[in-house]
C-alpha cells in the first residue's frame, strides 16, 4: 500500500447550500491508500474534517458507513485510481442519511483541474450548484448538468481557482438493486455545453459525503 497525501475541496454547509452553491473544507490529513493490486477497484478514501467516520472497506469494492455530526464534513469510497471514461455499477444496499449527505460518482481531472460529480442520491438538500446548463439522460433517469466555479479554494493542486461538474438525478436512486452510471454520456453532455475534462485523471471513487448530518451506507461497486 502506498499512502498518499489528500486534500478535500468540498463542503456541503447547509448555509452555503441555501445560496445554490458548495463551500470549502480546511485542508487536512485523511485515509486515503492506493493499491497496485488487479483488484477492480484500487482505491479508498476515508476523509474527514472532523471526527473521524466508522467507514471500512471490506474489499472487493465493497465499503459501509455510519457517521455522526462529530465528522463535520467527510467523504469515504472505493473506486480507482486514475479513473477513466468507464460505466461503474454499484449496489447501494443501505444510503440512509439524516441530513445533508450525497452518494455520488466523484472524482478530478487536471490539465485543467476539474472536480465532477454525478450525484444519485441525497439527503435534505438536493445539490443545485452554481449554473444551470440543462439536463442529460441516462441510465433511466434524467440528470440536471451545473457548473461552479470554485477561486482560490483547497483542491488536490492546493489552492487553485477550478470549475466543479455536476450532474443531479432528479429523482432520488432506489437503494438495494444494481444499478449503472454510464460516465460517458455525462462526459459528452457536458462536453456539449463546454464543460470539458481535463486531459490527465485522478481518482475517481462512488462516494458518500455529507456535512454535518448523520446515517448509514453500505455500498459495492464493481
Amino acid at each position: 500500500m502506498v499512502k498518499v497525501r489528500m486534500v478535500r475541496a468540498i463542503a456541503l454547509g447547509s448555509t452555503v447550500a441555501a445560496l445554490g452553491l458548495l463551500g470549502c473544507a480546511d485542508e487536512t490529513e485523511g485515509d486515503v491508500s492506493t493499491s497496485e493490486s488487479a483488484l477492480s477497484t484500487n482505491y479508498w478514501q476515508n476523509w474527514s474534517s472532523g471526527t473521524a467516520p466508522n467507514c471500512s472497506n471490506l474489499g472487493g469494492g465493497h465499503y459501509t458507513c455510519s457517521w455522526t455530526s462529530a465528522a463535520a464534513n467527510f467523504v469515504a469510497g472505493v473506486g480507482w485510481n486514475p479513473g477513466q471514461n468507464r460505466t461503474i455499477g454499484y449496489n447501494a444496499g443501505t444510503f440512509a442519511p439524516n441530513g445533508n449527505a450525497y452518494l455520488s460518482l466523484y472524482g478530478w481531472t487536471t490539465n485543467p483541474l476539474i472536480e465532477y460529480y454525478v450525484v444519485d442520491s441525497w439527503g435534505t438538500y438536493r445539490p443545485t450548484a452554481g449554473t444551470y446548463m440543462g439536463t442529460v439522460t441516462s441510465d433511466g433517469g434524467t440528470y440536471d448538468i451545473y457548473k461552479h466555479q470554485q477561486i482560490n479554494q483547497p483542491s488536490i493542486q492546493g489552492n487553485q481557482t477550478f470549475w466543479q461538474y455536476f450532474s443531479v438525478r432528479q429523482s432520488k436512486r432506489a437503494t438495494g438493486v444494481n444499478s449503472n452510471i454510464t460516465f460517458g454520456n455525462h462526459v459528452s453532455a457536458w462536453a456539449s455545453h463546454g464543460m470539458t475534462l481535463g486531459s490527465s485523471w485522478n481518482y475517481q471513487m462512488l462516494a458518500t459525503e455529507g456535512y454535518n448530518s448523520s446515517g448509514s451506507s453500505n455500498v459495492t461497486t464493481w
